[in-house]
């Protein structure tokens, strides 16, 4: 199951020559994982790293820009889990135009790893997030992590 949300180019997103500058993908990105965990798990992020302690930081993350996205463009992102380890999940993320035409803009590969925020060491996902995760696996591969 894929989580989708459409979003638009803002100007702040935008370098002097009215494209997306690069770091700022990743800034959108972040928001859409942070509205996915709200929205698509039902799983408030808020609540995971404030009354839990438990954080999801990136350990891995590769990204491929294979078109450009101007101010006022309407973007498609989609996510969907690649992996789920013991104590990681691999998360792929595509943007794309929301024109009907779908042109790719970016594909993400992200490595989040749960840790404790008490002592920063990796920890086992917990039992609920791991099944509110499971429904996105885009494959029945499980890792050990």
């Amino acid at each position: 199951m894929r989580f989708e949300r459409e979003r638009r180019v803002r100007f702040s997103d935008c370098d002097p020559a009215g494209i997306a500058f690069y770091p700022q993908y990743f800034v959108m990105h972040n928001g859409f994982v942070e509205q996915w965990f709200d929205e698509g798990l039902k799983f408030p992020y808020a609540a995971l790293i404030g009354e839990r302690r438990c954080g999801l930081p990136t350990v891995r993350l590769e990204a491929e820009f294979t078109a450009v996205s101007r101010h006022g463009d309407a973007l498609v992102l989609a996510a969907s889990v690649a992996r789920l380890g013991r104590s990681s999940l691999t998360l792929h993320t595509e943007f794309r135009a929301a024109d009907g035409r779908g042109e790719q803009r970016l594909r993400l590969r992200q490595v989040l790893v749960c840790i404790s925020l008490d002592d920063h060491r990796p920890r086992e996902l917990p039992a609920d997030l791991r099944q509110a995760l499971q429904a996105c696996v885009e494959t029945s591969t499980t890792g050990d992590s």
